[in-house]
């Protein structure tokens, strides 16, 4: 247990109930919007209310239990927008899946997922299983028998041929290849469709990073397949070559975007910074916990190469919600805080940053409607924490009290 993650004993325990939460300061909407002395009153599951103390109070029912947290804040539980369940954040966990059998696999999921719900995050959107495993997860955690954050399951990734990440069944070759995946993700029950349209770094003699994997056209394919069903379609982008056919495929999330060139170097363009504010994508930088170590590893002069792009980014203006590529290398899955961090060394002030793990993050997922706010019909994913995270970010780490679906009653 790190920071005041809560017990294996408080999760597991952990039953849906009625509760009036009370505390020194509730955030109610964007941009830092909050009251203070608020309350928020949480019945079967849902919000249903949300504001001034003594006007949550007037809506209460006798007899519901109720819960006052003193100077702390609430606020709607964290979306972490891009995880690797079946990765286990060693040292080569693309080994430690392959050596696991289905069952082995799925067991240390459900315990990462223990993990987020702990440290306060009560969504996820997971990018990349096998055999469908996220989805067994995300079933068990919907129907209470496992506690757990709500699971959105990209199911098995599309790739090529020894293509990024092809260890989990995704490899395809033309077309056909394409649709017939992205119908049989669908089939499956995959909240989103996840492609790798360049190379990536735990792929072991794979494209390069920068390397393009699939064409505008067959991306927009995958686009127009998933469209049918309503689904989105997030796309692993690192070379600029690769965001350009993203954006021309008109994806929803674009993740990584990290603007890498064939020689090494950065290929930023602005031109396609305006296209993707203009389609209204979203791009999920997917921050590893462990950025900072990233910077010691590989010299903090390259480093700031890649961070200089991400900050770019933010100053013109890109649509950011937060990740952490949790379960790669060194990203473990009780840090979120550590990720939310690399944002305000970007320069985004810290009520943004709030947003992108909460609100902004929702509407990205096209759950908007459904979590990421307090307020009447919500869904009850509700955190509560000692201090103020619009002052430090700090904050978010001290976790008092923890709901998810009205579920997980923890503190």
């Amino acid at each position: 247990m790190s920071d005041a993650q809560l017990t294996d004993a408080q999760l597991t325990d952990a039953l849906r109930t009625d509760v009036l939460i009370t505390a020194a300061r509730v955030l109610t909407g964007p941009g830092g919007e909050h009251v203070e002395d608020g309350a928020v009153l949480v019945q079967n599951g849902t919000v249903t209310a949300a504001g001034p103390r003594a006007a949550v109070e007037a809506l209460t029912p006798d007899g519901t239990a109720r819960r006052d947290f003193g100077e702390a804040t609430v606020l709607p539980g964290l979306i972490d927008c891009h995880v690797h369940l079946a990765f286990d954040g060693s040292d080569d966990p693309v080994t430690a899946l392959q050596d696991s059998d289905d069952e082995s696999l799925l067991a240390g999921m459900a315990e990462r997922a223990r993990r987020l719900l702990g440290s306060g995050v009560t969504t996820v959107r997971d990018l990349g299983d096998r055999n469908g495993l996220a989805l067994r997860l995300r079933d068990a955690v919907a129907e209470g028998a496992l506690p757990g954050p709500r699971i959105l399951s990209a199911a098995t990734p599309v790739t090529a041929p020894g293509g990024h990440c092809w260890f989990f069944g995704g490899e395809v070759d033309g077309p056909d290849a394409l649709r017939t995946l992205v119908r049989r993700n669908i089939d499956a029950g995959a909240d989103v469709i996840k492609v790798m349209a360049t190379g990536g770094g735990h792929t072991r003699g794979g494209p390069a990073v920068w390397q393009s994997q699939f064409t505008a056209d067959e991306l927009r394919l995958v686009v127009e397949e998933a469209g049918r069903a309503g689904l989105p379609v997030a796309v692993h982008a690192h070379g600029t070559a690769g965001i350009e056919a993203a954006v021309a495929a008109g994806v929803s999330t674009i993740e990584h975007c990290t603007w890498m060139a064939e020689d090494g170097g950065f290929d930023l363009r602005e031109d396609l910074v305006d296209a993707i504010k203009a389609a209204g994508i979203h791009v999920c930088t997917a921050t590893s916990p462990n950025w900072r170590g990233f910077a010691e590893r590989v010299g903090h002069e390259r480093a700031e190469e890649l961070f200089a792009s991400m900050r770019w980014m933010a100053k013109l203006g890109v649509p950011m919600i937060a990740g952490t590529d949790a379960g790669v290398t060194r990203a473990v899955f009780d840090k979120f805080v550590n990720s939310l961090e690399f944002y305000q060394y970007l320069g985004i002030p810290l009520a943004k940053i709030v947003d992108m793990a909460t609100g902004d993050a929702a509407l990205a997922l096209g759950i908007g409607g459904e979590v990421g706010r307090l307020a009447p019909g919500y869904r009850a994913d509700v955190l509560v924490v000692d201090g103020n995270p619009l002052v430090e970010l700090d904050a978010l780490r001290r976790v008092r009290f923890v709901l998810a679906d009205g579920r997980g009653v923890l503190g």
